[in-house]
Formats: structure tokens, C-alpha cells, sequence
């Protein structure tokens, strides 16, 4: 027998409970990048070596560990650096009695992941829904909260569900329209054309990604109708009574079950119907993200669609100058229940909105402007905390500096740059345990991981600079199973690996789905978890010998903290799989 079987039948374990554990990226390493495995021990273990071997047994490379810092429930972390190999094949790593699963080193290891997480997405969409082949949400929605026009019926049905329930945010699918446009513009070989504009199997010769993104932008485009109407969320916390599908949605905003929801302008002023009020203050928040998102598809659809283009121009400009009016946030909108949306920052809205105006128009008063507002966030501000409230910084990274460098003169380039520099390094400065991770695990952390290492390739590709790039990589590890529960944080991906099967949603668990290329919440902190209302675990926890330490994931229906699907995080990261999926690369 192979050396490699035989060390796959050992384990490390007392009464049958596993106490150490090899960590990889389930999907797979680029020959050129960093490559790192985890052992996590769950008491005192001592390693001396590890070997990576083929898959028919073969010795490839054997070397010490790193001893690293404990994190979690890992009392004994050690670094795997198997950096050296680069030739494409399959491994396993070895160590201390323990296995770990196949480890894929491929050119095209990451070919195809941006197009997957669109499956997810198709699933979410309000209007027509590819997965139940009819409208969804016909009656939407009435206006409320806005002495002005309380009872005005808007027809503003489309766009994407924000998770598992059917609220829909113009912060978070403004946010998701965007960086899915900036995958295209930047790396559009890494998407197919497999379905057609309504999400059904059938290409229409269009992108499948431009087709995602367009149905985004003609919700966008309803939710801000006039000069004098934006809007900013449809529905609110009542939607959670019922445990619906889509199609049968019953929950009752006043109007009859499965009626109009309700539709939340931006007033510039607090807002909630109920106990619980927002801290809304101003309209730049929202405005920006219009502007923003509007500017770059007015680029990208100028010569297919010129009249669509053309309109979406027109509103870019507009939402641009309310914003510059109106400056402060206009934040989600809570129900019944203290949990809403509560952006505080609004500059890196208005930064990215200007920055996509100049790359438009050339008017230098744009560039300007979005070199002011730079200069007032440099870095995003959970970067380097300890925690922050409810999507307090968002969007979690700025593109904004990003999109400043591209059409910027020299200077301006090392300005923005440094910005990018300035926020890694926060991160890093608290990432100096074995799985490289310095984010703070508050409730939806897998978009601050697809963010930080986002910003980090962004930075590497304005400077050259290398100096983040095992961080980087630490963190697009840690979404594909390089974490303490070696679980892949997105659905199905890959899709012989460890990923969640009892997500928390009623479409996986009632029509039986696999909710394919869904990016979950992923772990936050457990004093987070236990303070949560309404939340407990409807099976025996598998990953219960991982859950001792400060954080806690479970593959549970009832845990909507850290295994819901999540629109926005879900597109977030599409930019990055398609960067590092770019055949071009």
C-alpha cells in the first residue's frame, strides 16, 4: 500500500472525536502563488515534518513546519509551505497521523468559479425567477415612511432578494451591479455565455454576467424613477413572519398577505415604522452608489444598447449632484426587530461615484472631487478594528481608489495607493496567527475575507508590490476550506469538496436545492451568536469540536448568523474569481 493511503487511514483522535486536522483550499493553487496548509490541533501536538506526496504515493517534498500562533479552537497551529511545488497535479499533504483532502495544483484551477457564483444569483432574482419559471414579487410596492407620498404605488418589481428572506437594498444590489460590471470590464474572459437575459439555460450571445448585472441595473433604474424620487429599500424585517418560497410569499405589510411590500425612500432623516429608528442623515450614501454603478454601465452598454446607455447617463449625472446636495447616509430601514443596514460612511460612495464620472466625461472637476473624498477616507474603517456594528463600513472595500489610479497622473496613482497600503497593513498587523486572518468576525465576515483579498490583488496589481500577497492568499484560502472547520464558504464549490448542506434557507430546504455558488455569512464571533435573537441549531453540531474557541460556524438551517447566503457577498467576490480565473493572467 502507497505511503500516502496508508497515513490517510490515521487519525488523531480520542473516543472517535478528531482532534487535528490538515486545512486546505478545496478548489485548488495557481502553480505561481503561495501555497499553505493549516494544522489545527485541537490539544498539544507536536510536529517535526510534513510530506507532500502524489496521488499514487510518490514523496514529492519533505520539510519542518512553521509553529504558528493558536487561533480559535486550534490550540497548536503549524504553516504547511509548499510553496515550492509548482507542478500541476494532484496531492495530499500529510502530518502527524492526519491526511488532508486532495490538493488540485492547475493553470485553470479558478476557470469557471466567477460564472458558478451566478447560479446563486439567478436563484435570488425578484421579477422572473429562473428557478421557479414565473414573476415573483408582482405587486411591489407601496411607499412608506415619507409623509410626501405615504400610499403612492411605484412599480419597482426585479432585482435580487439580499439573502434568504426577500428584502431588497439598493446599498447591497448597487454594491453587487457594480463589481460584477468592473469583472466584466477587467477580466472578460473568465465569463460564458450559457443563459439567456431571464436567467434560463440558453445563450443569447451576451455574457451571462452582463446579463446578471443588467437585470440589476433595471431594478436600479426603477428604484429612482425621477429627480425627485430615490429610493432605497423594498420590504422590511416583517417579511421574516412566514417561511416562504418566493411564489408564495405571504407576508402582510397592511395590504393583504403576499401584497405590496413596502417601498423606503431616502429622506435624509431618521426612519423606521416601528420601536426601532435608523440614523439616517443624508442621501450621499445611497446617491453615490447610484451614480457610480449607473457611470460604468453607461461604458459598458454605450455601443450594444446606446439608448439604454444613454438614460442610465442621465441618471449617474443626477444621482451624482443630489449626492453632493444631500451629503450623510441613508441607512436601511428596520421593522420589528432591531437588525437593519447601518452604513455610517458615505465619501467612499461619493469618491467612487466621481472617479467613474471622470473616466466617463473627462471633466476634471470629477477627479477632483473623488481625490477629495479619497482623502477623507483612505482607509476603509473596519480595516484594523475589533469590530464594527451591522455593515457599519460598506461597502467593504473601496474601488474607489482603485478607479482614481486608472485614469490618474503618476502622483495621484502613488496617493491611492498608499491608501490601499495603509488599510492591508491595519489587517495584517492582526493576522499573525496560522491562518494568516486578521479581519474582524462580525456577522457577514466572508465579505470582509473576499474584501480584504480583493483590495490586496488590487494593490499588487497598481504597485507591483508583493509584500501582501500570502495574506492575500491566506484569505481566498480561508473561503475554500483553509479555515478551522475546513468547510468551503461557497455553495458547491468546488463541488467534491466540504461545503454547507443545511444552509439557512427555506428554497435549499423545502425544494430540496442546492443553492450552487451561494458565498455564505460565514463565522462570526461567539459572543455575537449566543446575544442573537431567535437563533438555535435544528441538528447535532458536526463541527461542535471546532466551535470552543472565539468563533463559531455551523451547517445549520437555524443558524442565520453564519451559514445564510448572501446576494452581496456572493457578487463581491466575483471579481476576484474572475481575476484569478483570467485565462489572460
Amino acid at each position: 500500500m502507497p505511503l500516502i493511503q496508508i497515513l490517510a487511514l490515521l487519525q488523531v483522535s480520542i473516543s472517535g472525536t478528531t482532534t487535528a486536522a490538515i486545512r486546505v483550499n478545496q478548489l485548488g493553487y495557481l502553480p505561481d502563488a503561495p501555497k499553505f496548509a493549516v494544522f489545527c490541533a485541537l490539544e498539544k501536538t507536536e510536529l517535526r515534518e510534513f510530506i507532500v506526496a502524489d496521488t499514487a504515493g510518490k514523496e514529492i517534498l519533505r520539510r519542518p513546519p512553521s509553529i504558528a500562533k493558536p487561533f480559535g479552537p486550534c490550540v497548536v497551529n503549524y504553516r504547511l509551505d509548499f510553496s515550492s511545488i509548482r507542478t500541476t497535479g494532484d496531492y495530499r499533504i500529510s502530518a502527524g497521523g492526519v491526511t488532508s483532502p486532495v490538493v488540485r495544483i492547475r493553470r485553470n484551477v479558478y476557470a469557471g468559479a466567477a460564472d458558478t457564483l451566478l447560479y446563486y444569483m439567478r436563484e435570488q432574482r425578484s421579477g422572473f425567477n429562473p428557478l421557479f419559471k414565473t414573476v415573483v414579487h408582482t405587486h411591489d410596492g407601496i411607499v412608506v415612511d415619507d409623509s410626501a407620498r405615504n400610499g403612492k404605488f411605484v412599480p419597482v418589481t426585479g432585482g435580487w432578494a439580499d439573502a434568504s428572506d426577500y428584502l431588497q437594498y439598493v446599498m447591497t444590489s448597487a454594491n453587487a451591479t457594480y463589481v460584477m460590471l468592473m469583472a466584466y470590464r477587467d477580466h472578460p474572459a473568465s465569463f460564458s455565455d450559457r443563459f439567456d437575459s431571464r436567467g434560463l439555460p440558453d445563450g443569447n450571445g451576451v455574457p451571462d454576467i452582463l446579463d446578471e448585472a443588467r437585470h440589476g441595473l433595471e431594478w436600479l433604474a426603477r428604484m429612482f424613477p425621477t429627480d425627485s424620487e430615490m429610493y432605497n429599500q423594498l420590504g422590511d424585517d416583517r417579511d421574516h413572519t412566514y417561511w416562504d418560497l418566493p411564489p408564495t410569499d405571504s407576508a402582510d405589510y397592511g395590504w393583504g398577505k403576499g401584497k405590496e411590500r413596502p417601498v423606503y425612500p431616502c429622506t435624509g432623516k431618521p426612519q423606521g415604522l416601528f420601536k426601532y429608528k435608523n440614523r439616517s442623515n443624508g442621501l450621499a450614501s445611497t446617491a453615490g452608489k447610484y451614480a457610480s454603478t449607473f457611470a460604468l454601465a453607461t461604458a459598458i452598454y454605450g455601443k450594444s444598447d446606446p439608448t439604454f446607455a444613454a438614460k442610465l447617463r442621465e441618471r449617474a449625472l443626477t444621482a451624482y449632484a443630489i449626492g453632493k446636495k444631500f451629503p450623510g447616509v441613508c441607512q436601511g430601514a428596520p421593522g420589528r426587530a432591531p437588525y437593519y443596514y447601518e452604513e455610517d460612511n458615505w465619501v467612499d460612495d461619493m469618491e467612487l461615484a466621481a472617479a467613474e464620472l471622470y473616466a466617463l466625461t473627462r471633466d476634471r472637476s470629477y477627479l477632483h472631487d473623488a481625490l477629495e473624498y479619497a482623502s477623507r477616507e483612505p482607509v476603509t474603517p473596519w480595516m484594523g478594528a475589533d469590530t464594527a456594528k451591522h455593515y457599519q463600513w460598506y461597502p467593504w472595500h473601496n474601488n474607489g481608489h482603485y478607479e482614481i489610479w486608472r485614469n490618474a497622473s503618476a502622483a495621484d496613482r502613488r496617493i491611492v495607493a498608499a491608501y490601499y497600503k495603509k488599510g492591508l497593513a491595519a489587517v495584517v498587523s492582526r493576522a499573525d496567527n496560522g491562518f494568516r486572518i486578521g479581519i474582524p468576525f462580525i456577522w457577514c465576515s466572508n465579505n470582509l475575507m473576499a474584501s480584504f483579498a480583493t483590495q490586496a490583488y488590487l494593490y499588487r496589481r497598481m504597485t507591483g508590490d508583493n509584500q501582501f500577497r500570502e495574506y492575500e492568499q491566506a484569505a481566498l484560502d480561508w473561503l475554500f476550506g483553509t479555515n478551522p472547520w475546513g468547510v468551503s464558504m461557497v455553495i458547491g464549490l468546488p463541488h467534491d469538496g466540504v461545503f454547507a448542506h443545511d444552509p439557512h434557507s427555506v428554497v435549499a430546504k423545502e425544494m430540496h436545492v442546492e443553492l450552487t455558488g451561494a458565498l455564505l455569512d460565514g463565522p462570526v464571533y461567539s459572543s455575537i451568536y449566543k446575544h442573537l435573537l431567535g437563533i438555535s441549531l435544528h441538528e447535532p453540531d458536526e463541527y461542535a469540536p471546532f466551535n470552543t474557541g472565539f468563533i463559531v460556524y455551523h451547517d445549520d438551517v437555524g443558524d442565520y448568523s453564519t451559514n445564510e447566503p448572501i446576494m452581496d457577498g456572493t457578487a463581491n467576490l466575483s471579481y476576484l474569481l474572475a481575476a484569478m480565473g483570467d485565462p489572460r493572467r
